[in-house]
């Protein structure tokens, strides 16, 4: 079993590459039957594999030092080259989805392996290849950029993510000075920030003109593959959260309030949940590593297995560190069938949350590279993917206790309530992006003000008057998705409606509970987001009183469980 250390990176010769594409393309063209048609698809679903793989390793390399001179030059290979993949695989697409024998295929593959890819064909044409290079390039820029960050604090050095336990401070004027600190570099590098997302926007906007639509709003629901849903109920959906959540994290936030002993809840004390201090996690990060196999160990065969295997194959990179991307994230390596896990461990509550995410994540790549056959259907859209992780946080609720020893009650609620009172961050991230694509001449204070708007839709509990950075409407730069994966972000907050009911299943029938996600997991991306979650029995927050329901439920625990 290699580790991943040791796994080899070689750049693909490009030519050979793109003209194993064509060849294959060819081949399918002439198949004389369904068999030799499905031999075709079979082989170009092995061809990609290998390149993600090699991709994979490539991005993941980058991300854990940016500052690495040979893998940031891959990195931008990477770049050029991936449009030029799908400019090839746009013409063998269109001939599988033509094909003579489609409906045979289907039977094999399903008919929603062809709605995914006629609406992925609707998302390119070669024309737009410089624009999407040029897109790569800016976000490995703003990634770069965000990954550099050294802000002086405390007589120290750190990155933005090792300010996070200051952050959490029980001083509030250790919490202010050290958001002042995070926001300093954001308006440090304001003229930049600003540029990368203008031309950004602009060249999404060109994209989608080139390819015939309004605005970029359209391509972006095509590039994340929404196949059961529209922009028009995605705004439904907002305003239900507004109307149903939104008072409800008004309450929590006053409790909050309480608890700290606020007047009201600034900015700088958004993620302070007691005046003895939030709970952290107890151990180093090779201890929290040995907790999180003792749990995925105890608590299934499947997830024994899972967690073995990604401790033999050194498939972690956890702690933060300088010339280290920010965030976390799960990616694949197709090739050896599992996945891989990166994060910025910074001695928070964050840690053990990042690690239950990016581990369900993980989990549902592991299992999907063993049950399902063609790689276009173990991955669910989005909104599936992310109810795998956010789900996987609560299914890990009776092991809180390892991390977190005598501050594991206050870990639960504070917990809960980050749960729900995300969704209407996330809504707000959503709307911000429509907003900005819908109007793509907007000057950067145009864009700041309408954020600061929003805030006061979906947060009006929060003050960040006089704080830098955040003050004049710009705490949106930090939220990596914005500049790197457009219309990423609503899914985190249909998923969590998901994850919300397995939990709530879960305190009635754990094991049932836990039967459903699996099953969840198993169907990968067989079916449609909103197909994957009747499957198994719950509410998609497309279903009239869908939040009615979890506001219920989970509002009910909070008022419980208050400390």
């Amino acid at each position: 079993m290699i580790k991943f250390p040791d796994m080899p990176y070689v750049r693909p010769d490009k030519d050979e590459l793109l003209g194993s594409i064509e060849s294959m393309t060819l081949r399918f063209k002439e198949a004389a039957s369904a068999e030799d048609a499905l031999a075709v698809i079979k082989e170009m679903d092995k061809l990609c594999d290998s390149f993600y793989t090699v991709s994979s390793l490539c991005y993941v390399r980058n991300t854990i030092d940016t500052r690495d001179e040979f893998y940031e030059t891959e990195r931008e290979f990477w770049d050029q080259l991936e449009p030029l993949i799908s400019e090839k695989m746009q013409v063998f697409n269109e001939l599988v989805v033509a094909s003579p024998f489609r409906a045979e295929l289907e039977k094999t593959l399903g008919a929603l392996y062809f709605t995914n890819i006629e609406l992925a064909l609707k998302g390119f044409t070669p024309e737009i290849i410089p624009l999407l290079q040029e897109e790569n390039e800016l976000c490995s820029a703003y990634q770069k950029l965000y990954a550099s960050a050294q802000v002086e604090f405390d007589g120290k050095t750190l990155t933005i993510a090792k300010l996070g336990p200051y952050k959490q401070s029980p001083d509030r004027a250790v919490r202010k000075a050290a958001l002042e600190a995070e926001g300093g570099f954001f308006d440090e590098h304001q003229d930049e920030l600003d540029e990368l997302y203008d031309k950004l926007v602009k060249n999404r906007t060109a994209q989608a003109k080139a390819l015939g639509f309004e605005s970029y709003v359209e391509l972006g629901y095509i590039r994340q593959r929404r196949n059961c849903y529209a922009a028009a109920d995605v705004a439904k959906f907002r305003d239900q959260v507004v109307d149903v959540l939104v008072p409800i994290t008004e309450e929590i936030k006053k409790a909050q309030a309480a608890r700290i002993g606020v007047d009201e809840i600034m900015m700088y004390d958004q993620t302070f949940s007691y005046p003895d201090g939030n709970p952290t996690p107890k151990g180093t990060p090779e201890e929290l590593l040995e907790k999180a196999r003792q749990m995925y160990t105890e608590m299934s065969p499947e997830t024994a297995e899972f967690i073995d295997m990604m401790f033999e194959m050194e498939l972690f990179d956890l702690v933060a560190k300088d010339g280290k991307a920010p965030g976390g994230y799960c990616t694949s390596f197709p090739d050896y069938k599992c996945p891989f896990v990166f994060s910025n461990f910074n001695g928070t509550s964050g840690d053990v949350d990042v690690l239950t995410h990016e581990a369900g994540h993980a989990f549902a790549d592991y299992v999907a590279a063993r049950t399902i056959e063609w790689s276009d259907l173990r991955n669910p859209t989005m909104e599936g993917c992310e109810t795998h992780s956010m789900s996987m946080e609560f299914f890990t609720e009776p092991w809180h206790h390892l991390f977190f020893c005598e501050d594991t009650a206050k870990y639960e609620l504070s917990h809960a309530e980050d749960a729900l009172t995300f969704i209407p961050y996330g809504c707000m991230v959503d709307h911000f992006q429509e907003l900005v694509y819908l109007n793509p001449d907007w000057t950067p204070a145009e864009r700041n003000q309408c954020w600061a708007d929003l805030e006061k839709r979906y947060r009006p509990y929060l003050k960040m008057e006089g704080v830098p950075f955040y003050g004049r409407g710009a705490g949106w730069q930090r939220q990596l998705h914005i500049y790197q994966s457009p219309f990423y972000y609503i899914e985190y907050c249909m998923a969590q409606t998901i994850a919300l009911q397995f939990w709530a299943a879960s305190m009635k029938d754990r094991e049932g509970a836990w039967k459903s996600y699996c099953d969840f997991v198993k169907l990968g991306g067989t079916r449609t987001f909103v197909d994957l979650v009747h499957a198994v029995g719950l509410k998609s927050p497309m279903d009239d009183g869908s939040l009615d329901t979890i506001a219920k439920d989970v509002y009910g625990w909070l008022k419980a469980n208050q400390i």
